[in-house]
């Protein structure tokens, strides 16, 4: 695989009518009618009762929310919100309709339900003392989720140093370049992440759920997927498909092996709704890649849970040996099947652009500013 020259297209190539303030103009319109369409849902729920009759009712917000990504072409504005209001809040909405999930809380004011609808929020209104966050530490989140200011800066500053590298790609090794791309996508999902739980906490007081655990850690599949990546995914996706799956099937294997195939449909969930945000990226057919890792994954998951309930904890590898082969197993396949359908869409090419677009733009409005300053306001 050889590595994209970031020079060689522009958004402008792709999408003739791009513009930054175009972009921008269309994402506030959609983010109105998802608050607008949230609030239908809060009242509604508490008129209309609660199953099929709340499905029914519910159903065109479902819709819309499936069609409303098609708007916005950024890879940054388009793959989050489609990831938060095509996935999670549609998932959250089909919950709330049978009246689970966390929008079914009476207590939650419009403001919190709309947080919660929109983003991956967790709402803690009694948080723990101090002293007992301290003398009980969460195994898996010792810090709620979040992390220092100086975490997130060190990734901010490494993000405009792949941006850089990458102007020289012709003369790195692909595969160099292709674990740089790895990086970049963590690190940039979890600053994203990070400014949304900034905007939440200074809103309503409300706490994003952590996205991620240090997933470069994980000792197992089993790990990465369940404890430390895309951690709201996982949170979401127990109660809307792993939780009906394995009902079902203990009542055909038992309640030992029905987690197997529970986790399998899951992962073939997953699949499906990444094939989603990716036609959104990209807008073309799928070629089954995507589709493809899940299914691999899910597979490779199943029957690392089936060795385990065999073994009873014998025959564990330490840390230092699980952590690279886990690490590694992803990272290959990932190299396989996962990252060039990034490619296909041209998708750091166009979020290279975005950043150059966003740099323009911001210098632009600083330059104004200083002109207007320098002008004492008059103009002259």
């Amino acid at each position: 695989m050889e590595a994209e020259n970031f020079q060689n297209y522009t958004l402008g190539e792709i999408y003739p009518n791009y513009s930054l303030e175009w972009e921008i103009s269309n994402f506030i319109k959609v983010w109105i009618a998802v608050a607008t369409s949230l609030s239908y849902c809060k009242f509604t729920s508490k008129l209309v009762p609660k199953g099929l009759p709340r499905l029914l009712t519910f159903s065109p917000v479902i819709c819309l929310f499936l069609y409303l990504p098609l708007n916005l072409h950024s890879m940054h504005l388009c793959g989050t919100t489609s990831f938060f209001i095509a996935w999670l809040s549609n998932f959250k909405i089909l919950l709330l309709a049978f009246n689970k999930g966390p929008l079914s809380d009476p207590s939650l004011s419009l403001p919190q339900f709309l947080a919660v609808g929109c983003f991956p929020i967790k709402i803690q209104p009694n948080p723990p003392p101090k002293s007992q966050t301290k003398q009980n530490p969460s195994p898996q989140n010792p810090q709620n989720g979040h992390k220092s200011l100086w975490n997130y800066a060190i990734k901010v500053l490494l993000v405009a140093a792949f941006v850089r590298i990458y102007n020289y790609s012709e003369h790195i090794h692909p595969k160099v370049i292709l674990v740089l791309y790895c990086f970049h996508i963590y690190f940039m999902l979890e600053i994203m992440f990070a400014m949304v739980a900034a905007l939440a906490r200074a809103t309503v007081g409300s706490k994003l759920e952590p996205q991620f655990d240090e997933p470069y850690l994980s000792t197992s599949l089993q790990d990465f997927w369940g404890r430390r990546w895309n951690i709201m995914v996982t949170s979401i996706l127990r109660p809307t498909v792993y939780g009906p799956a394995l009902r079902v099937w203990t009542r055909v294997l038992g309640r030992k092996w029905a987690p197997l195939p529970a986790v399998f449909v899951t992962f073939m969930v997953s699949a499906v709704m990444h094939e989603l945000i990716f036609y959104y990226l990209g807008r073309g057919r799928p070629t089954g890649k995507i589709t493809g890792f899940f299914i691999l994954h899910g597979v490779c998951l199943v029957v690392e849970i089936g060795m385990k309930k065999v073994l009873k904890g014998r025959c564990r590898l330490p840390p230092a040996v699980s952590r690279p082969l886990t690490i590694g197993f992803v990272v290959v396949t990932g190299f396989w099947l996962f990252l060039p359908e990034l490619r296909r869409c041209r998708g750091f090419v166009r979020a290279f652009d975005e950043y150059m677009l966003a740099a323009a733009f911001v210098k632009d409005i600083v330059g104004g500013a200083v002109k207007f300053r320098n002008d004492d306001g008059t103009g002259k």
